[in-house]
């Protein structure tokens, strides 16, 4: 099967495949009857190339591009092989059920190894030495005296990494908040256009498409955090692929830009093992384009701020509220993007990062001598637990200082952009209609469990009686719940007895019954309508068949 571009695109999208495949609702529409599908099959096909094209009603609706895409559009990886069980982000939605401290996906340990031999080669020729050649053993009053400034500077640089790893959740946290307050406020409160005269399928697609690029706003800023600048990566050139941006001008000129990090072998293995000579350059990708890439995100949000003030301007979303609450949350938006940029290329500064690296080390290498003369050939395992614990707490730090990257303890950004793609889905997915059809459906029982009566029969007993049993609702619950909680200590106290089997049990209190406000229903099958009612005419009560007081 080969490629093909995307309708509206210059470029091919790495590893999908678009093919012509009917939807449901292709085979809905050729489902006319025989005579209109021969006169739809006698339309000049001339007349397609030009401006006259038949109405969409009188056409059979031509099938929709599918592409063929991982089901896990926003996942980098899917698996727990080899390959990848090292890399991250961590799939969060995995579970191992291997205890925690054998699990290795997840672990520094890998980091550990190189370090942790060299400290191993050390202790062992100190340990030697002292034992076969000459004694090296030092008073272990510098431990102390080391041991405290060390504990200091590892509290220090976790509790900074950390802060920064917590702030970058944050961020993220509210960009959910503002996608799905603008979703809802795009799909519920922006009302069809008031101009009789335009299609309202017009405004359903301007509403997918603007909930469209709230999602391509996340999955940009994912790309960004990490510098990917590109356009056409698979996860969002689907939505952005129709948007003039200068990402997709620079594509477009130099369709062979890489989108991948291509490493060889020894460089991951490198990677994974902390070698600091294999660690690339995470923005070579910026440095070597020649072209002005431009910032993918804020052009995306441009995008979005004109499709509202069009919205407002149509008298679409005519609320004030709804408007402040809207242009409110773009600059959260815009917040949440500038805040995530400055935890990226605002980290620890390089001199206390340096001092503390070197503080560590330092007093991991004076170890052997310290702990030879006591402990003696012991001396070599005991410096390779301590440097596993002081590296560790280091390393740890060092990794997750960039919440934003790919190691395996850095922020699941994926399953962020995935989460609000779900959350935009299921709004758009609401049928917007009436609040009568729900509140007043004969399921609702506003007063359960004091009583089971709908909606639509409370509408046929009096006010003073529907105030009557709100007001007693509180004392029937609590009288419940106390009567729960008084026969659950009884059983207690009787288990505690140790009463036979053979014998009869004392009998347990059963909890007072209560009173359930209920009446029959008439008809199941209709929903209650609500009407107009005259103030002015005074109801009288109904006394309705099995109607009790509270």
């Amino acid at each position: 099967m080969a490629d093909a571009n995307p309708v509206g695109t210059g470029t091919n999208v790495p590893g999908t495949t678009i093919v012509t495949r009917p939807t449901m609702s292709t085979i809905a529409d050729n489902d006319a009857p025989q005579q209109e599908r021969q006169q739809n099959e006698k339309v000049d096909p001339r007349r397609l190339a030009s401006l006259d094209i038949p109405a969409l009603d009188h056409v059979r609706s031509p099938p929709s591009p599918a592409v063929e895409i991982d089901p896990a559009l926003f996942r980098r990886t899917n698996t727990l092989e080899m390959e990848d069980y090292f890399t991250g982000p961590r799939d969060i939605g995995k579970h191992s059920k291997w205890p925690l401290f054998l699990q290795m996906h997840g672990s520094i340990i890998p980091k550990l190894i190189l370090p942790l031999l060299l400290i191993g080669g050390w202790a062992t020729a100190i340990t030697v030495i002292s034992k076969k050649v000459h004694k090296l053993d030092v008073d272990s009053v510098l431990l102390t005296i080391l041991g405290f400034v060390v504990g200091l500077s590892l509290s220090f640089r976790s509790s900074t990494a950390y802060e920064r790893y917590a702030e970058g959740r944050r961020f993220w946290g509210s960009l959910t908040l503002a996608s799905q307050a603008l979703g809802r406020t795009f799909w519920i409160h922006t009302k069809d256009d008031p101009n009789p005269d335009r299609d309202n399928r017009e405004v359903i697609i301007e509403k997918l498409s603007a909930m469209n690029l709230l999602v391509a706003f996340s999955i940009a800023l994912k790309h960004k955090l990490r510098f990917e600048p590109y356009s056409n990566y698979p996860d969002i050139h689907h939505l952005i692929g129709h948007l003039n941006t200068f990402a997709k001008n620079a594509i477009d000129s130099s369709p062979d830009l890489p989108l991948s990090r291509r490493k060889s072998f020894f460089k991951e293995v490198g990677e994974y093992l902390g070698v600091s000579f294999a660690a690339s350059n995470p923005r070579k990708a910026l440095k070597r384009t020649n072209q002005h890439l431009g910032n993918l995100p804020l052009e995306i949000l441009n995008h979005i701020s004109v499709i509202l003030d069009k919205f407002v301007s149509n008298q679409q979303l005519t609320v004030p509220m709804h408007q402040t609450v809207a242009y409110n949350h773009i600059t959260i938006m815009n917040d949440v993007m500038v805040g995530c940029e400055r935890v990226l290329n605002t980290p620890l500064p390089i001199a206390y990062t340096i001092a503390i690296s070197q503080i560590t080390g330092v007093y991991v290498v004076l170890l052997p001598f310290q702990l030879v003369g006591k402990l003696g050939w012991v001396a070599i395992p005991a410096t390779v637990a301590a440097a596993y614990i002081i590296f560790g707490l280091l390393f740890i730090g060092q990794e997750i200082e960039n919440p934003f990257g790919l190691d395996v303890n850095d922020l699941p950004l994926e399953n962020f952009c995935d989460q609000i793609a779900t959350d935009l889905d299921l709004i758009s997915a609401f049928d917007k209609h009436d609040s009568s059809s729900f509140i007043f459906n004969r399921k609702n029982m506003p007063l359960y469990p004091v009583s089971s009566a709908s909606a639509g029969d409370w509408m046929k007993r009096s006010d003073e009686k529907l105030r009557a049993t709100i007001k007693e609702k509180p004392k029937i619950l609590f009288d419940w719940r106390r009567n729960v909680i008084d026969r659950q200590e009884a059983e207690l106290a009787a288990k505690k007895r140790h009463v036979s089997v053979r014998k009869p049990k004392a009998p347990v209190p059963q909890p007072k019954p209560v009173q359930i406000q209920d009446i029959p229903e008439d008809d199941e099958s209709q929903d209650y309508v609500p009407q107009t009612v005259n103030k002015n005419k005074v109801s009288q009560p109904q006394n309705t068949p099995g109607d009790h007081n509270v």
